[in-house]
């Protein structure tokens, strides 16, 4: 019986080896105001530690403006949450930057930005690879047009990649219609949840921010899905998909 059990419990470590589970959140934060007019980075550092991510991407964030008193708000977040911080800027933009970022909670072992369309702003597209996966965050145009065209675009940016995991997570700035369903399907599969609306935070109406994979991977398994229900940090709720995948036998 002992012995038994010793076999199962050395099974269940060799498989583990094998697996990877990742919870990743993708959250506008609108610079840190929220929908009470307040600026306040310890609230929205608060919002990503309770959903305890592995990797946040963060859209409208601002570096050393005006409007931020001159800091750097990735960082402001990256200490409250204990995470490391990789930021991209899309515009110049009072006085300082603006644009995306990523937390983690392990170190990118490579990052690069990759300019996307905007017809009423400059878009950025942030890459960051680590040792099992990669991750994008993104935040699209207003425009149809350029929509559509910065998901080529980013199908081109990870075109290297075939070994593990692509996820793009943002605020795409459209709902999850069967017309846009279609275009996401051609290079990405939707693992977020597009029955939960995300906007506006107080009384969301629209689903605007997603987890997608890319389908260069086998698809990975989907454990948790949701929208964390936060009315007030931002003008938009968070969305958090925790997921797992077996890696290649290789690594």
């Amino acid at each position: 019986m002992k012995r038994n059990l010793w076999l199962l419990c050395t099974l269940f470590w060799v498989l583990g080896l094998h697996a990877q589970q990742l919870t990743l959140m993708s959250y506008n934060i609108r610079h840190c105001e929220g929908m009470d007019e307040k600026t306040d980075y310890g609230r929205t550092a608060r919002v990503i530690s309770n959903c305890a991510p592995d990797v946040v991407a963060l859209q409208e964030v601002d570096s050393a403006t005006r409007r931020s008193g001159g800091r750097y708000v990735l960082q402001e977040l990256a200490d409250r949450t204990g995470m490391k911080a990789v930021f991209a800027p899309a515009i110049r933009f009072d006085g300082g930057k603006y644009g995306v970022g990523i937390l983690s909670r392990e170190a990118p072992c490579a990052v690069s930005m990759h300019p996307l369309p905007g017809t009423e702003e400059p878009r950025v597209l942030l890459r960051a690879d680590f040792k099992d996966y990669v991750v994008c965050c993104v935040h699209l145009s207003l425009t149809d047009a350029d929509r559509r065209a910065s998901l080529r675009i980013i199908q081109e940016a990870v075109g290297d990649v075939s070994d593990k995991p692509i996820f793009v997570l943002g605020d795409l700035n459209e709902s999850p219609t069967e017309g846009f369903r279609k275009e996401l399907a051609e290079g990405f599969r939707i693992l977020s949840a597009t029955d939960s609306k995300t906007f506006p935070a107080d009384v969301p109406t629209e689903t605007l921010d997603y987890v997608l994979q890319g389908r260069q991977f086998r698809k990975v398994k989907v454990q948790e899905r949701g929208v964390a229900i936060e009315p007030v940090a931002s003008d938009h709720r968070p969305v958090f998909v925790t997921c797992k995948w077996k890696k290649r036998k290789k690594e």
